[in-house]
């Protein structure tokens, strides 16, 4: 859909009823209105409680305004990756213009909540609320890792599970751990870091601290997923492109009852051997036929919430491999 709009549209002015959460919606020294005019190409004025809006996009620069002070209202920092957020939630592209707040899927944690940041990562978190079996597939930086990490603390908190399982095939970079020094910890723990930088995120130290120690949550490479069923938990399995077909087969014959698992990868960043295929892209076929209770989402470079810089870099890797792929 086009954004249309005359020439007395393009001169607005919004209105806010709490002078108090301006200079968070306004940011220090303007910062979050100069972030906005330099993304939407519009001019912003701020005076007291208004806003004065020209340019081209000035409905959805209104848009975005409206969500962030609504953000505000319910006691969530702005910055720039907020910004950033609702600037990708309210374009037209993503179709969210009509989008009410009510619409917008959160997960809360005792230490924070999370609010989804582009459309994709909307529909994930709701796949993650309503799935026993759920695939995150995309390019890094999307979320498809860190969601399910606060979504398997969400429910561990509402004692929905009683067990946490983290779990990667550590393949990568053509390491074998039985050269790697150290215990079995040590050994892993390079692997695993990406899953105990988001438990960081959502969880005090002091408790994931405890729940390690009392193996609430379990961190564990996926060769000790073999012989297990695991009920009343939350499995994730994470850099899975790295699974061959036999590993995925048992990890996903490990589920129990009242336990969900969420599957996460990227199919353009497979380590294995070459005339290994990798258990991910067959299982996301093998699935495809299973409606009930399984869920598969796919995330693009548009939905990085990372360094703007990193959304570029994807793209332009992911031209160059087109262009290799492409018979000449």
């Amino acid at each position: 859909m086009k954004d249309t709009q005359n020439t007395r549209d393009k001169n607005i002015v919004i209105s806010f009823n709490s002078e108090e959460l301006i200079p968070d919606l306004f940011g220090q020294f303007d910062k979050n209105l100069r972030r906005i005019e330099s993304l939407l190409k519009v001019n912003l004025h701020g005076r007291g409680k208004n806003v004065s809006i020209s340019g081209d996009k000035v409905h959805l620069a209104k848009n975005v305004l409206n969500d962030l002070y609504g953000q505000l209202k319910k006691g969530f920092d702005i910055g720039f990756e907020e910004v950033d957020a609702s600037i990708r939630m309210n374009s037209v592209e993503n179709n969210f213009l009509n989008k009410t707040e009510a619409d917008i899927t959160l997960i809360r944690t005792v230490k924070k909540t999370v609010r989804a940041r582009t459309h994709t990562q909307n529909q994930y978190i709701h796949a993650l609320n309503i799935s026993e079996v759920t695939f995150g597939v995309g390019p890094a930086g999307t979320g498809k890792t860190y969601l399910p990490v606060a979504h398997a603390v969400e429910l561990l908190e509402k004692e929905e599970v009683s067990k946490i399982i983290l779990s990667r095939p550590a393949v990568e970079a053509g390491e074998k751990l039985g050269f790697l020094p150290g215990d079995l910890k040590d050994k892993v723990d390079p692997y695993l870091r990406p899953l105990y930088d988001a438990l960081e995120d959502v969880l005090s130290f002091k408790k994931i601290e405890k729940y390690m120690e009392t193996g609430v949550i379990e961190i564990a490479p996926l060769a000790f997923m073999r012989g297990r069923t695991l009920s009343n938990a939350y499995i994730i399995l994470d850099e899975a492109q790295n699974t061959s077909k036999m590993q995925m087969k048992m990890f996903l014959t490990r589920l129990g009852f009242n336990s969900r698992m969420v599957i996460t990868g990227d199919i353009t960043q497979i380590d294995l051997p070459n005339n290994v295929t990798s258990g991910l892209s067959e299982a996301l076929k093998v699935t495809n036929f299973i409606n009930e209770k399984v869920s598969q989402i796919y995330f693009n470079d548009q939905d990085v919430v990372r360094h703007p810089l990193v959304q570029k870099i994807v793209k332009a890797y992911e031209r160059v491999e087109k262009s290799i792929d492409t018979p000449r």
